[in-house]
């Protein structure tokens, strides 16, 4: 990924925002469930690991990990957290590993954020072992296609009233800002993202669309009312 998608000028924004505990999304409603069905896995590779939150938690529960981003400045952070764990930075479409090498690869919210989805997979696939697992966690393609900032729509009293989307078939990258984070995000109907898979000979194992298990209640009622994330499992069959 490179400077035009507004990661390098947002590093510094997105590891003061993220911190230890991540943002709501991922400390209340997908931390648990993904570290779940990572849990038992000898060597992961996280694709788009960011600052590595993701890797030393799996770490965490015995899981050798090897992290991949193409921000430098992220995978910098990674590393002075983390000097025991394994960096590498190149984009998705671009990075070299081990054919076969990891029985579990994780894209933990990172497929929004590529723009070469058919070479990023096609490279996820190939890094599994015969039996190896491909664990997704996405932003909805529902929730993708908002095209207004906030995407909720609230009455004259502040009350939120629905959620805007449109254009849901047109893949398109979209800038999206917040806590001084400026970033292009894909947006893909759910289509694009299960024929790319599929077409690579994956086993859909397991798909869950996860809810809030704490957190500050008005901001739960959001995840709530709209769908927001999807988590899926693949099985790479030989």
């Amino acid at each position: 990924m490179n400077a035009t998608d507004g990661w390098r000028e947002s590093a510094q924004a997105w590891i003061d925002s993220l911190g230890e505990d991540g943002d709501f999304g991922r400390r209340w409603v997908l931390d648990r469930p993904m570290l779940e069905r990572a849990k038992g896995a000898r060597k992961a590779l996280d694709v788009g690991c960011g600052e590595g939150r993701f890797c030393r938690m799996m770490q965490a529960q015995g899981t050798r990990t090897l992290g991949v981003d193409p921000t430098e400045g992220l995978v910098a952070r990674a590393r002075e957290r983390h000097p025991q764990g394994g960096y590498l930075q190149a984009t998705a479409e671009d990075m070299q590993v081990e054919d076969g090498g990891f029985d579990l690869v994780v894209s933990y919210l990172s497929l929004i954020d590529i723009p070469g989805l058919e070479q990023a997979a096609a490279n996820m696939a190939r890094a599994l072992e015969p039996g190896g697992r491909l664990l997704v966690a996405n932003l909805t393609s529902f929730s993708s296609a908002g095209t207004v900032a906030g995407r909720w729509l609230r009455d004259r009293d502040g009350a939120l009233r629905g959620f805007l989307m449109d254009h849901y078939l047109e893949e398109r990258a979209e800038w999206v800002e917040w806590k001084g984070i400026r970033i292009r995000n894909w947006h893909r109907p759910l289509e694009s993202y299960m024929r790319v898979f599929l077409d690579l000979g994956l086993r859909l194992t397991h798909f869950a669309e996860p809810k809030p298990h704490g957190g500050d209640p008005e901001i739960a009622a959001r995840y709530v009312r709209a769908p927001w994330f999807h988590i899926l499992e693949w099985r790479k069959e030989t």
